[in-house]
């Protein structure tokens, strides 16, 4: 059995202070993704950032942690709200996995770098058989520890550099999809 985690994909990510972006279709690839797991009567469950910070984009009363309306959960998908950058810590999700014989399991989300990363090294270390989708997910820019700024495609490519084949296999939505019609 495989499930698929969409992480964070929040209104939050609107927000201007976040920067320049790589990966502008990302939304549209996890919109595939999804409308193709639900055809297949696949599992979706949906990670939802929760801070405790009422001035924070992800508080509960704004605006900026309302899921996306591209990627909106249907009636009865299971939802997981976290406090720290893995869906694993504090939420229920391992159980749940684990009470629904789920080995397999494929993330997408926001952002590459923080919540996806970390949520897939936690995945591959907890004994899942995981995947991520590199065209179904994005970064933005930062800023290292000299202050140099990291463009947004770099901070995206390292990031799945240092997770692929130890913790996850990172692939493209084309080729997660022809995967999975070639196993059916």
């Amino acid at each position: 059995m495989k499930a698929l985690l969409v992480v964070d994909v929040q209104k939050a990510f609107f927000n201007e202070k976040w920067g320049e972006r790589n990966n502008h279709d990302a939304e549209e690839k996890m919109a595939t993704i999804i409308d193709y797991w639900r055809k297949q009567g696949e599992e979706v469950i949906f990670i939802q950032h929760l801070s405790n910070n009422p001035q924070s984009v992800f508080y509960h009363k704004q605006e900026g942690f309302v899921i996306k309306e591209s990627v909106k959960p249907m009636r009865g998908e299971q939802i997981f709200t976290k406090t720290v950058n893995s869906a694993f810590i504090g939420t229920g999700l391992e159980e749940y996995l684990h009470d629904r014989k789920i080995s397999e399991v494929v993330i997408v989300g926001l952002t590459t770098p923080h919540c996806v990363s970390t949520t897939a090294r936690m995945s591959g270390n907890l004994g899942f058989h995981t995947s991520v989708v590199s065209d179904a997910m994005a970064a933005y820019g930062i800023y290292d520890q000299d202050e140099n700024y990291v463009d947004p495609e770099t901070v995206h490519s390292v990031s799945l550099a240092t997770i692929h084949e130890e913790f996850a296999t990172v692939m493209t939505t084309d080729q997660l999809l022809t995967r999975f019609v070639e196993k059916k």
